[in-house]
């Protein structure tokens, strides 16, 4: 994973009214903690933050505090998602050699056999938890539909991990399945529904007729 800097500015003050102000001026606050030490409060630049957003949530990040290079990855991020704005955000300081958890997204590839014959892909989970090094989070964790038919599914246990991480989420989690398209199966069921009406009333009326030949049998035997 690409490492980007970013220059960070010590906050002394704290509250809404330093937060309002900091955000007029174009900064963002935030939090640099983790790693043993004393949360410390900051603030960055919100365009350059932006910037660096773009690279997904796990991004590793060079923040520098007064001079001091701190390796971290952004967590507990607070934004409109509308305006594009960030309120805030924590910066948890990692070390290279020392494993962590993250949560990194699905991403699907191909188009499922099933759907191409008017199943419906059910997207159950769109990210797993994965236990690496900082430095080997991958982007995203790929899944090739191409080869589910309808009633297929790929579970957590199916899925492969990249070189150095392990996936740490329940294997017996769906992640994604094909299934037939809620009205197709109604109208099976109703079908069926209506099958077994028709069988049932079929052998009554079986029933009945067999019944009433053993009556009109019985008074003949009677008047004879």
């Amino acid at each position: 994973m690409a490492e980007q800097k970013l220059v960070a500015s010590k906050r002394e003050d704290a509250g809404k009214g330093v937060a309002r102000k900091l955000r007029a001026d174009g900064r963002v606050p935030a939090v640099l903690y983790g790693q043993g030490a004393e949360p410390q409060p900051i603030s960055v630049d919100a365009r350059e933050l932006g910037q660096l957003m773009h690279g997904g949530a796990n991004v590793l990040v060079d923040l520098v505090v007064d001079g001091k290079e701190h390796l971290a990855m952004p967590r507990e991020v607070q934004r409109d998602h509308i305006k594009g704005r960030y309120f805030h955000v924590d910066f948890l300081a990692v070390s290279r050699t020392q494993k962590m958890t993250v949560n990194v997204p699905i991403r699907v590839l191909g188009e499922s056999a099933g759907v191409k014959m008017g199943g419906v892909l059910e997207h159950h989970l769109w990210e797993v938890a994965v236990e690496c090094l900082p430095t080997e989070v991958p982007e995203a964790i790929e899944v090739d539909v191409s080869e589910l038919e309808i009633g297929d599914s790929i579970r957590v246990g199916d899925l492969a991990a990249p070189d150095g991480a392990v996936i740490t989420s329940n294997p017996e989690d769906s992640v994604i399945a094909v299934q037939q398209p809620q009205a197709r199966v109604e109208l099976e069921e109703e079908a069926a529904e209506a099958a077994e009406g028709e069988a049932a009333e079929g052998e009554g009326a079986g029933e009945g007729a067999g019944a009433a030949g053993e009556a009109e049998n019985a008074s003949e035997q009677s008047e004879g």
